[in-house]
């Protein structure tokens, strides 16, 4: 077998199941201290969701709502893994008791035959001897945020006091790694380390990551004079950024390192859906429950024209059934344009996230997603590398 369809083979035993598929058609993003965060990141989009609550000065989900959530959340899962995805803010404010409750309630509402699984999204500077064996014991998946080198990641990252938190974020992850905790990093591309794509990628690599996921930083564009901040990735340069790692990852790391918007092409090879909902072709199965309760559409859209309830008053599955988010989430398809239709790589794609919808297209069309330039240049690059993959899993189908 040549080396390259060594590669494309190895590539067809991905366990997408294992990474991607263990929530049902619904991830929640749970956060249980709101808003609240110890670190003031520059491009943060959710420090300011504080205000949607003005007369709170603390936020922490009270024992009785974090019960009724779990109870809800099992009832509204197919099964047999049940997801809980713990956000903020950073929910480890909340306190390792408030996670042991999270878990000992969790046991004691789980049906039988069912699994449970749990992963939180966190910056790492809290992590501690004490939270690590606590997560490894329960089998915890940790994102970590993370983007790239000290120098890079210091230019957004930072603490209230405007010091970089670097060290300490290092340090975290470094624990997880000590005690055998699956994480996954989540690098936000920005305009500064989208200029040093592989000396990002070597960076992970020599902290012998497994998991990685780049997100396009995206601020809307200044209302009165239409510009796009300055911290705001430039559309070709991700695009560029990612074939330059993804030629990187093709030579050396198939196999080792799972990216994710790589494995998100790979899934078309396989006729998958997406897992990933940015891709996905309607929206919806993202909500968020707030530390009171309060259910929104989506993580970008928590504001009070997408708050569709409240858990204490309707139950979680009727929220996610309901008009209103199902009219959210089919917007995202229904929406799309004659030039995305047209598009050769609209499986790939299906015009991505709508919070980034406000370009027009060659034609003048309205509603072209600011990322778009980007992502084609992408997915058309690794195109005929995921052809190849279909192909070999078709003919090793064939054979068998």
């Amino acid at each position: 077998m040549c080396p390259v369809r060594d590669k494309i083979m190895k590539s067809t035993n991905y366990d997408f199941k294992q990474h991607n598929d263990i929530m049902d058609n619904f991830q929640i993003f749970a956060k249980p201290i709101g808003a609240q965060c110890n670190l003031a990141c520059g491009y943060c989009y959710y420090l300011e969701k504080q205000g949607l609550y003005p007369d709170k000065k603390t936020f922490h989900m009270s024992d009785g709502l974090l019960e009724e959530y779990i109870i809800q959340h099992i009832r509204a899962s197919a099964g047999p893994d049940i997801f809980f995805s713990w956000h903020g803010g950073e929910p480890t404010l909340a306190g390792l008791k408030f996670f042991q409750q999270v878990v000992a309630l969790q046991k004691k509402h789980l049906p039988k035959n069912f699994r449970l699984l749990n992963g939180i999204q966190t910056n790492g500077t809290l992590l501690d001897d004490d939270w690590c064996q606590f997560l490894k014991k329960e089998n915890f998946i940790v994102g970590i945020s993370l983007d790239g080198p000290e120098e890079l990641y210091s230019v957004h990252r930072f603490r209230k006091d405007g010091r970089s938190s670097f060290a300490e974020v290092i340090r975290g992850f470094q624990l997880l790694k000590k005690y055998e905790i699956p994480c996954e990093i989540l690098c936000v591309v920005n305009s500064t380390n989208v200029r040093y794509p592989l000396e990002t990628y070597r960076f992970f690599k020599s902290l012998n990551v497994n998991f990685l996921t780049f997100i396009p930083l995206v601020e809307k564009p200044d209302p009165i004079n239409g510009k796009i901040s300055e911290r705001t990735v430039p559309s070709k340069a991700f695009g560029e950024f990612l074939c330059t790692i993804f030629d990187e990852w093709v030579s050396s790391d198939i196999g080792n390192i799972k990216i994710q918007i790589v494995e998100e092409a790979l899934r078309t090879a396989f006729n998958l859906e997406h897992s990933l909902c940015i891709f996905k072709s309607t929206c919806g199965g993202v909500p968020v429950v707030e530390y009171n309760g309060d259910f929104y559409s989506c993580d970008h859209y928590v504001d009070q024209e997408h708050l569709v309830g409240n858990i204490a008053q309707t139950t979680l599955v009727q929220l996610l059934e309901s008009e209103q988010q199902s009219e959210f989430g089919n917007a995202k398809h229904d929406s799309l344009l004659d030039y995305c239709l047209r598009c050769e790589v609209l499986t790939m794609c299906n015009g991505a996230c709508p919070k980034d919808r406000f370009l027009s297209t060659p034609d003048g069309e309205p509603g072209l997603n600011y990322l778009c330039e980007g992502y084609r240049l992408f997915f058309n690059h690794c195109k005929p590398f995921v052809e190849q993959v279909a192909e070999a899993w078709k003919a090793s189908k064939t054979n068998i």
